[in-house]
């Protein structure tokens, strides 16, 4: 069984969990995420800013490991407490659900990526750079249509080991509770994860869990991206490009996921991105041609497929150890 639920109860909150984040998509107001991330802020606001008068590097380190505890251990305790009452089957079913979905992301997905394609299928780049900017930190004010449907790709298949396929599987490990700590780390890391000179040392410690929690569901993620290449040869291209150049990336978890999703749509993306100014040149991604329009709603179809691989594999393993 996974999560170490009754299958009953896991099928009906993947399948539950699934739907609702399908249907309704992201809470327009009052979503626990946001919540979370002002309280976050609170709390590296208090924590970093005492750490910045110190000079001992180690103090700072501490306190951001303990800023991270602060943030994430009571929620992810309080999650596991409700979920251990001896509930009805619906009632237990419904409370994992309910986590699940307030922790993925793919119709988040679709409904930023999706726009910044028909923009450009206007010929509205003022509109898809504005879109862009939204979603990606890189410069978007002079950007083409390929560098904007470059960034969209590359979001679409970092984010979707990110938002979707890291939540599922620590929702495989452990229900709800796995899912919501999961997504509370993979948030901090996006706040605090950043190598300046506020961050660097406060923020280590946010950066080294996530890439510990995400280290399996990314191979994962891009050993499904390859699998589901589309095309003949896409899936050794897609192997060959993890091979090869997911090493050259900082991010121990990107790498891969990115690197095997551009070559599983025969894509070149990578190289030189502008950030606050300044051209960074980044090592490739893929094998290809240079990305376009069309290409953002196909990086779209193998996230969802993906999508749908992980959840019939994971509906299969836990019936059948159920059942076993």
């Amino acid at each position: 069984m996974l999560a170490g639920l009754d299958w009953t109860i896991f099928a009906a909150a993947l399948l539950a969990g699934v739907l609702l984040d399908a249907i309704l998509g992201e809470v327009s107001r009052y979503h626990p995420l946001v919540g979370f991330g002002r309280m976050a802020n609170a709390i590296e606001r208090r924590l970093n800013r005492a750490a910045a008068q110190l000079p001992a590097p180690f103090v700072r380190f501490a306190r951001g490991a303990l800023a991270w505890a602060l943030a994430v251990l009571p929620l992810t305790m309080l999650a596991a407490w409700a979920c251990a009452q001896p509930l009805p089957l619906a009632a237990q079913a419904a409370l994992h659900a309910s986590i699940l979905y307030f922790c993925l992301g793919l119709r988040s997905l679709r409904d930023h990526m999706l726009p910044i394609w028909r923009a450009l299928q206007a010929s509205d780049l003022p509109a898809a750079r504005a879109l862009t900017a939204r979603i990606v930190s890189r410069d978007t004010g002079h950007a083409t249509e390929s560098d904007l449907a470059k960034a969209a790709t590359e979001s679409m298949l970092e984010n979707g080991n990110d938002a979707v396929f890291g939540t599922l599987f620590w929702f495989a490990v452990a229900g709800g509770p796995g899912a919501l700590m999961f997504r509370l780390a993979n948030t901090l890391d996006a706040m605090w994860g950043y190598r300046s000179e506020r961050f660097n040392l406060f923020g280590r410690s946010a950066a080294r869990i996530d890439d510990a929690l995400n280290y399996l569901p990314a191979r994962l993620t891009a050993f499904s991206y390859a699998l589901l290449a589309p095309g003949a040869g896409s899936t050794r291209r897609a192997l060959a490009c993890w091979r090869r150049q997911a090493p050259a990336w900082s991010s121990p978890n990107a790498g891969p996921v990115m690197s095997t999703g551009a070559g599983a749509l025969g894509l070149q993306l990578g190289g030189a991105a502008s950030y606050g100014g300044e051209v960074e040149q980044r090592p490739p991604l893929g094998q290809g041609v240079e990305a376009s329009a069309a290409d953002i709603p196909r990086a779209w179809h193998l996230v969802r497929n993906t999508t749908g691989l992980w959840m019939a594999v994971m509906l299969a393993i836990a019936y059948g150890a159920q059942h076993a």
